[in-house]
C-alpha cells in the first residue's frame, strides 16, 4: 500500500505538523511498497490530486517504473566541439585541424542563420544550401566535402545522427593539373632575384634568410611548414632528419654543401630557430613566408609560383634521375606509394623506358609493319637503280 504525505521544506510554518498537515504547497512524496518492493519518492509535484492520480495509476499497472526524461538533443556546436576535441586528442598536423576549424566555423554560421540548432536538424537538403554558399575552387570544395563527411562519419558512430547526410553530396568535377616543377632556368632566375627583393628594402638578413628557406626547400623536399619550423636539431652533418618511419628508422635526406653554407649563413630568429621563433602561432608565420616567396616570384617574374613547386622539382629531379618511385615516395613522407604515383608517375624515367621498349617490341612483331618495311625497302632498291 501506498502513502502520499507532502515533505514540508525548512522553512515551511508547518513543519512541526508533520505529515499530517496538507494545508501548505511542499512537494508530495510517496512511500510503502508496491508488490513487494519499497517505493520511497518525490512524485514530482506539489498538486495533491495530480500526486493522488499518479500513486492510483502505479497501483493500477503495478509498478512505479518511470520513464527516464530524454536527453535534450545534441547542439551542431556540441558536436563540432566534441570533434574538433577528438582531433586534439589524436594529435592530428595543427594545418590539418584549422581546416576543420574553418569548416565548423561557415557551418555553425550557416545554421545559426537558417534557425538550425539541433545536429539532426541538418539533412542533405540543408547541406546542399549549406555548400551553395561556398566560395571556393573545386579542388578546395572537394577537400571540404571530405571534412563534412569525417565529421558527421564521426556523429553518426556516435549515435548522434541517424544517418551522414553528407554522403548523397556529388563531389565536384576536378580537372587535374599536372605537376609543374621549376627548370633550371626559372631556379638560376630566382637565386639571382634574390639581389632585387634585398633592394626592395627586405634588408641583407631577410634576403639571406629567404635564400636559405629556397634552397632548403628545393634540395630537402619538404613542405613549407616543415621547411619554416625546422630545426639546428634537425641537422647532422650534411644529413637532415625527415621523419621516423612507422618501422621505427630514421629517414634522412642528405643536402648539399652549397645549401649547408646558405643555412650556415642565415641570421637565426633564435640560436635554435632559422626561420620561426618558436613561440609564436605556425601558421601566422607560414603565411608570413609565403607572401615574401609570392613577392621573389614576381621579381623574378615566374608566373603560378607558389612554395610546393619546391616539393614537385624535388621529387620530379630525382625520378628522372632514375631514382625507384618508392624511395622517392619514402623521402617525401607519403603513406602510400599509390599517393606518389598520382602526381608523379608521368615522370617515372624508368616506367617511361618500359613503355618505349614495349611499343619497340610490339611493332617488331606487327606482320602490317613488317610488310611495308619490305615495300619500303623494295621502293628504295627501285629508285637506285639506274634508268
Amino acid at each position: 500500500m501506498l502513502y502520499t504525505y507532502r515533505r514540508h521544506r525548512k522553512y515551511c510554518s508547518h513543519l512541526r505538523d508533520g505529515r499530517k498537515c496538507l494545508r501548505c504547497d511542499c512537494p508530495v512524496w510517496v512511500d510503502g511498497r508496491l508488490n513487494g518492493e519499497r517505493v520511497h519518492r518525490s512524485l514530482g509535484t506539489s498538486d495533491w490530486q495530480k500526486a493522488l492520480q499518479i500513486v492510483r495509476d502505479w497501483e493500477a499497472e503495478g509498478t512505479s517504473a518511470v520513464s527516464p526524461p530524454k536527453a535534450e538533443p545534441l547542439t551542431t556546436e556540441q558536436a563540432w566541439s566534441r570533434f574538433l576535441t577528438d582531433l586534439e586528442v589524436r594529435k592530428l598536423h595543427p594545418s590539418t585541424i584549422r581546416k576543420y576549424r574553418l569548416v565548423e566555423k561557415q557551418m555553425n554560421h550557416f545554421a545559426q542563420a537558417k534557425g538550425l540548432r539541433f545536429l539532426k536538424e541538418i539533412d542533405t537538403d540543408a547541406l546542399d544550401e549549406f555548400r551553395g554558399t561556398w566560395k571556393d575552387a573545386a579542388l578546395s570544395a572537394s577537400k571540404k566535402l571530405e571534412r563534412l563527411r569525417a565529421f558527421f562519419r564521426f556523429a553518426q558512430k556516435r549515435k548522434w545522427s541517424s544517418e551522414n547526410p553528407a554522403t548523397d553530396l556529388r563531389a565536384p568535377k576536378i580537372t587535374a593539373r599536372p605537376t609543374l616543377p621549376f627548370t633550371a632556368e626559372e631556379m638560376l632566375r630566382l637565386l639571382a632575384a634574390i639581389d632585387k627583393y634585398r633592394l626592395s628594402g627586405r634588408g641583407a638578413a631577410n634576403a639571406m634568410r629567404i635564400r636559405g628557406l629556397v634552397l632548403l626547400l628545393r634540395y630537402s623536399g619538404v613542405r613549407i611548414s616543415d621547411g619554416v619550423s625546422m630545426t639546428t636539431d634537425k641537422l647532422h652533418g650534411n644529413k637532415l632528419f625527415l621523419y621516423t618511419h612507422k618501422t621505427g628508422v630514421a629517414v634522412n635526406t642528405i643536402l648539399p654543401d652549397f645549401v649547408l653554407k646558405a643555412l650556415e649563413a642565415t641570421s637565426r630568429v633564435t640560436e635554435k630557430h632559422f626561420f620561426w621563433d618558436g613561440t609564436s602561432d605556425l601558421e601566422t608565420i607560414v603565411g608570413s613566408w609565403r607572401r615574401r616567396l609570392a613577392k621573389l616570384f614576381e621579381l623574378a617574374e615566374i608566373e603560378h609560383g607558389h612554395p610546393h613547386r619546391f616539393r614537385d622539382t624535388f621529387a620530379v629531379e630525382l625520378l628522372v634521375s632514375g631514382v625507384p618511385i618508392e624511395r622517392v615516395s619514402i623521402l617525401l613522407g607519403h603513406q602510400s606509394v599509390r599517393v606518389t604515383e598520382k602526381h608523379y608517375s608521368p615522370w617515372v624515367r624508368a616506367r617511361q623506358e618500359q613503355l618505349e621498349a614495349d611499343l619497340t617490341r610490339a611493332w617488331s612483331a606487327d606482320p602490317i609493319i613488317s610488310s611495308q618495311q619490305k615495300v619500303t625497302r623494295w621502293l628504295r632498291e627501285e629508285n637506285q637503280r639506274p634508268n
